[in-house]
């Protein structure tokens, strides 16, 4: 019989805590291994017995979560997930939490809204999940995603085909300019911050789908934008994709890569979930496999699921080179493994050889 996955809840509101256990405990494979209303409480506990997952309320009496994330981090790294109302202040502490080694993040805007919570349900138990899978030895390079515990829940699993129609063969030939298209997901934030890092101010065009949902992307892009020679902003519908910057996808909405003439640009549009996200990474590949073809470079990252797999594979068949980060550097191996396993992947690299790839790619335009 699998080991279940044992949680720590933490969080000042009994509300919160009671949701959070009904939640948790309906799937099999959790079990709540305890609760507590503050890291003091916490920290008794963990005296007691280590959890596989912790979650962690932001704002708490007597000392507040980020700072009970650091000294934990600091003396014992376990997997946490950060609880959180979504605010535009709050944006910008959710940032700090997963500079601080936070694996993933659940919006609590509508946690313990009973109409809610059929909706919320499956994706807070796929964000425990997902976190119970990090590696470790990861998560302080690369810290984590943001996920929205009020998005749409336990729909049919769609696919791009309810944003675009398949690629109908190869696209056009190589130009000169060529565009990398990045998706990524639970350990994505930091490991796209250290390969943004690495990239010169004259680096392709890139979109990238950063799995994150409305207020936190802005937030993401500002903080990207002051640490890099790129220049990095949220997408916005119409934004051109041009050499040295990068666009992230807004939460809640998805990107496509356009192509009108030699301009590549790109379209910002409402739709359904998508492998159960929106921004998706295969809304985001299958229209560069349609619009770019082989002037485009796919990169997948670390993250949970399979989003990005079959666009992955869209891309590769249409004559783009297509890269997936290797398990060693990934906090979840979940995207670039499907990936590999459907055959859409050319090469398998670490983080920290990514950008190299894509400079020595751009050479040959």
């Amino acid at each position: 019989m699998a080991k279940k996955i044992r949680v720590l809840i933490i969080d000042d509101s009994a509300s919160v805590r009671e949701t959070l256990t009904h939640v948790l405990e309906q799937d099999p494979d959790i079990e709540i291994m305890a609760v507590a209303s503050d890291p003091f409480m916490a920290a008794r506990k963990l005296q007691e017995e280590i959890p596989d997952v912790i979650t962690l309320d932001v704002e708490m009496p007597r000392m507040d979560g980020i700072t009970f994330l650091r000294k934990l981090m600091a003396q014992r790294p376990i997997p946490v997930v950060m609880c959180s109302s979504l605010t535009e202040a709050g944006s910008e502490t959710l940032i700090q939490a997963l500079e601080a080694g936070a694996v993933d993040v659940i919006l609590k805007s509508k946690i313990g809204a009973a109409d809610s919570l059929a909706d919320d349900a499956m994706r807070i138990r796929e964000v425990v999940k997902s976190a119970s899978h990090a590696r470790l030895s990861n998560v302080r390079r690369a810290a984590g995603t943001i996920r929205s515990a009020s998005a749409e829940g336990p729909a049919k699993k769609l696919t791009a085909d309810v944003m675009l129609p398949p690629p109908t063969g190869r696209a056009m030939a190589k130009t000169t300019e060529m565009v990398v298209c990045v998706g990524a997901s639970t350990g994505g934030t930091e490991a796209l911050r250290e390969f943004l890092e690495e990239l010169p101010a004259n680096a392709p065009g890139m979109v990238i789908v950063q799995h994150m949902p409305e207020k936190f992307t802005a937030a993401f892009a500002k903080r990207l934008n002051g640490l890099c020679e790129v220049e990095v902003k949220e997408a916005v519908d119409g934004d051109p994709v041009l050499r040295g910057h990068v666009l992230i996808a807004p939460g809640d909405k998805h990107m496509l890569l356009e192509r009108q003439g030699a301009r590549y640009y790109v379209s910002v549009k409402t739709g359904p979930l998508v492998s159960r996200h929106r921004p998706s990474v295969d809304v985001l590949f299958r229209s560069a496999a349609r619009s770019a073809g082989s002037n485009a470079m796919g990169i997948i990252m670390t993250g949970m699921g399979d989003d990005g797999a079959r666009g992955m594979l869209e891309m590769h068949e249409a004559g783009a080179y297509t890269v997936a980060q290797d398990e060693a550097s990934s906090v979840v191996f979940g995207m670039p493994k499907e990936a590999i396993a459907k055959g859409g992947v050319d090469r398998i690299l670490p983080l920290d050889q990514i950008a190299r790839e894509v400079l020595m790619t751009q050479q040959k335009f």
